[in-house]
């Protein structure tokens, strides 16, 4: 179930350097496409070279009408690019996004930015994280419409719930997580002895600025006007704290942007794990199994939590 970053995050004292668990190794140099393909010419500060040698983690600018500045992990075309670069050296670099993926070419080193504190050691406290079968920690969150619910209101349902962010637009990490949901949730619709006992909630960790009305605007792009059964809210603190180290899900502030990695769970009808996607290489067909596996599970065949 472990796929970690290194992370700093603001309120669970852990450092996390990159946006979204990196996937199973990509390639050395991603396969171009030519559909929807968009390139941008960024700067940035390197805040790591991950051990891989296939990613790269970068501080990088504002790139206007596409994405905020953010700490983020980004793959690699060229991993002969990476030669000699080390933390706080500034660069420049193409970002290129297709509709599924992205990564960065032709970067250059062109000085050095004001040194930085290197991540602190990770904390000695231990948190265990919650395996198949463990109940989830109850926690609150505000839905698009403004409303607080909790997860215990979901009681009897089987919860998918994923974190995601709205200003995160790389192709392979929050869209990515709702274009799945939005595919599992059809495979569900669409099968007629599928149980109608399930549950989405596509999960924000950023509520200063998805605030409901953002909120609303997204989930149409993806949900379109069919709200069955598919909620988008934001995590209060409280479920932050409670549920993150539970989860392993890391995550981080620095002047305004985020880094973060990846978790979808899969809760049964008593709100027990039943199952956890870590990163972005899960197919719509495996969580929609999973929703319908977990919506038949109650005390007697508690047995059956998949593993």
């Amino acid at each position: 179930m472990k796929n970690r970053f290194t992370i700093l995050p603001a309120l669970i004292g852990l450092f996390l350097a990159g946006c979204g668990d990196k996937p199973s190794p990509p390639p050395s140099a991603p396969a171009l496409t030519n559909v929807a393909t968009r390139s941008f010419e960024v700067r940035g500060v390197v805040r790591s070279v991950p051990e891989t040698g296939r990613t790269l983690v970068v501080r990088h600018e504002e790139i206007p009408g596409y994405m905020p500045k953010m700490t983020m992990e980004l793959n690699v075309r060229d991993t002969n690019e990476l030669r000699g670069l080390q933390r706080d050296d500034s660069i420049t670099f193409r970002l290129v996004a297709t509709e599924d993926t992205h990564w960065i070419e032709n970067i250059h080193r062109v000085g050095r930015a004001a040194p930085t504190a290197a991540p602190p050691a990770a904390s000695t406290s231990v948190v265990a994280e919650l395996k198949p079968g463990d109940a989830l920690p109850d926690a609150e969150m505000i839905t698009e419409d403004g409303r607080p619910v909790r997860l215990s209101d979901f009681r009897g349902k089987a919860v998918a719930f994923t974190f995601m962010f709205t200003r995160c637009p790389l192709p392979d990490f929050c869209p990515r997580m709702s274009g799945n949901f939005s595919q599992a949730r059809a495979r569900l619709l669409a099968r007629t002895n599928a149980p109608a006992n399930w549950q989405f909630i596509s999960l924000s960790f950023d509520p200063e600025f998805d605030q409901p009305k953002v909120l609303t605007g997204y989930a149409r792009s993806y949900r379109k006007a069919d709200h069955d059964r598919w909620l988008f809210a934001a995590a209060t603190p409280e479920l932050l704290a409670t549920l993150a180290p539970r989860l392993d899900f890391m995550f981080s502030r620095e002047g305004g942007s985020f880094s973060h990695n990846l978790r979808t769970v899969v809760l049964d009808p008593q709100g027990r794990v039943f199952r956890q996607f870590d990163g972005n290489q899960w197919t719509p067909e495996q969580l929609a199994d999973a929703m319908a596996e977990a919506a038949k599970v109650n005390e007697a065949s508690r047995k059956n939590i998949a593993h």
